[in-house]
């Protein structure tokens, strides 16, 4: 078969999407803000303090006897204070402020620790002067202001002898002694350094996102490849150490969370499945993965008790020859299975073994390693056996992953269809689409994906609130006046009604489809 591979490419991120992105990398987003909000306080201490004073003189003209004199005399002043801003700061004023001070700085040095301004309208001139002693910027504050005044004198009465200039500066007051630096700002950097950081922090989450292959939804899968997702499995801790059934095929309400989570998922993946071909429903399937690790057995294994628990007949094969796990899994004797079947050392019905939790549910070992599983799998034998057992129930394959070997490709092809279970926040769309590649090379029928282990709590959980959150009733109810409330009592679950024959019988029973009848007896303990 083809991939239906959708053109459509999503146009960018939705606010959703910045959102989870945030809610994803806070971790580094909040390190990288943090380190940058250091450094610039770091920076901080290897700056020398800069002290700023200023001092201010104001251009008087004289001779207004009048109104319309003084009014003139305004308008004078305050051009000239504009013509004195630009010789406050020349090689001449300088100098003497260097002779005045008896400092060691050449005249182009010490003009860069002076600002000149002249408001606008006005016939003020304000000097700032800036040095690393409080006491040094002051008296250079004051020192600039009249040394520019001796030169606005120099000037206006040049050419003249004896003569009062006409417009003349005079320093209006001493500058006052600065009480702080004003460089380096220590809140100002720290500000700038924490924005700065924030922004880097949220380019190395884009990045990151943009990056990350790794597959983290249903919508992702259904639109690069075309494949329906038919189940989403949340992540079970009780499965995080090691493989197990977790599924009984009944509700526990004592259970917590996330067994009722579990347990609705499968349900739901098994609802699914049998809609998928409703005219010709697949009663072969080969379950497996792109590579290992990705949880496939454990999800054969429970979806295998949820449909037993339907009242349908199941046997899970363990097609995996090479590392088989289904016998342990169920806590069953391993020993004879698949492959003592095809080599004609052993018959169906001996090798079959049921799970005493679910009568109608039955496990075929892998059997003995043999040193050729591709072709003891692909064998018109193994087709037949499977065809055997699909007459009278649904067989889930244990297949082996699809990349490291071809075996998975084989099964699928003799099966009715195959399922790919894709571990959520783990598997790379890039082994996706090998591992359907495979598949559409042996035209093998693709009947869906399951996203496995999906997060119940986080960024990724906000798209599956459905598991995080609906059973949360279930839990011990909030303290009320002072008592705690203790859970809901239910009934216990009636036994189920279980039939015991001897072992051959059974098996031969469960071949045929014939009715079987035997005495009651206690569900099994697990």
């Amino acid at each position: 078969m083809e991939l239906n591979r959708t053109e459509e490419q999503p146009q960018g991120l939705e606010l959703r999407d910045y959102l989870r992105v945030l809610h994803t990398y806070w971790r580094g987003i909040a390190a990288i803000a943090l380190v940058v909000t250091l450094l610039a306080f770091g920076w901080t201490f290897f700056q020398k303090p800069v002290y700023e004073a200023e001092s201010s003189g104001h251009v008087m003209a004289a001779g207004a006897k009048d109104l319309d004199g003084a009014l003139a005399a305004d308008e004078l002043s305050k051009s000239k204070a504009t013509v004195y801003e630009s010789i406050a700061t020349t090689r001449p004023v300088a100098q003497a402020v260097i002779d005045e001070l008896a400092l060691s700085l050449a005249p182009d040095e010490l003009m860069e620790s002076i600002e000149v301004e002249a408001p606008l309208d006005t016939s003020e001139l304000r000097i700032t002067a800036s040095a690393g002693d409080p006491a040094e910027a002051r008296n250079l504050a004051d020192a600039w202001v009249t040394a520019l005044a001796a030169q606005v004198e120099q000037m206006e009465t040049a050419g003249t002898e004896n003569a009062q200039a006409a417009v003349r500066l005079v320093p209006l007051a001493e500058a006052s002694l600065p009480t702080s630096p004003v460089s380096p700002n220590v809140k100002l950097t720290l500000a700038i350094g924490a924005v700065l950081g924030l922004m880097l922090g949220l380019a190395y989450a884009l990045i990151r996102n943009h990056l990350d292959r790794r597959v983290r939804s249903a919508d992702v899968i259904e639109q690069q490849f075309g494949v329906p997702v038919i189940g989403t499995i949340p992540l079970d801790k009780r499965m995080q150490e090691h493989r197990q059934v977790v599924e009984t095929g009944a509700i526990d309400n004592n259970s917590d969370r996330t067994a009722h989570a579990m347990s609705e998922a499968l349900r739901e993946l098994r609802t699914n499945l049998s809609f998928v071909d409703v005219d010709n429903p697949p009663k072969i399937i080969a379950v497996t993965s792109s590579v290992p690790g990705e949880g496939k057995s454990s999800v054969t294994a429970n979806l295998a008790v949820t449909i037993a628990a339907a009242g349908k007949r199941v046997v899970v094969v363990d097609g995996d020859l090479r590392r088989p796990v289904v016998t342990s899994m169920f806590g069953l004797v391993p020993g004879a299975g698949v492959t003592d079947v095809l080599s004609g050392q052993a018959e169906l019905e001996d090798v079959l073994q049921v799970w005493g939790h679910v009568p109608n549910l039955a496990v075929l070992g892998a059997g003995r390693v043999p040193p050729n599983p591709s072709e003891l799998l692909g064998s018109k034998a193994m087709a037949d056996m499977l065809q055997q057992l699909a007459a009278h129930a649904t067989v889930l394959i244990d297949a082996p992953p699809l990349l490291p070997v071809t075996d998975a490709a084989i099964l699928s092809r003799i099966a009715d269809g195959a399922m790919v279970v894709i571990n959520a926040g783990k598997t790379s769309l890039d082994e996706i689409g090998k591992a359907f590649g495979n598949l559409a090379k042996v035209d093998a029928h693709i009947l869906g994906a399951i996203l496995n282990r999906v997060p119940t709590q986080g960024a990724d959980a906000a798209q599956y609130g459905y598991y995080g959150q609906y059973y949360q009733q279930d839990e011990v109810e909030p303290i009320q006046k002072g008592r705690r409330k203790q859970p809901r009592r239910t009934a216990a679950p009636e036994p189920v009604a279980t039939m015991q024959l001897e072992p051959e019988d059974e098996f031969k029973a469960l071949l045929s489809g014939e009715p079987v009848s035997a005495r009651r007896m206690p569900p099994a303990r697990r």
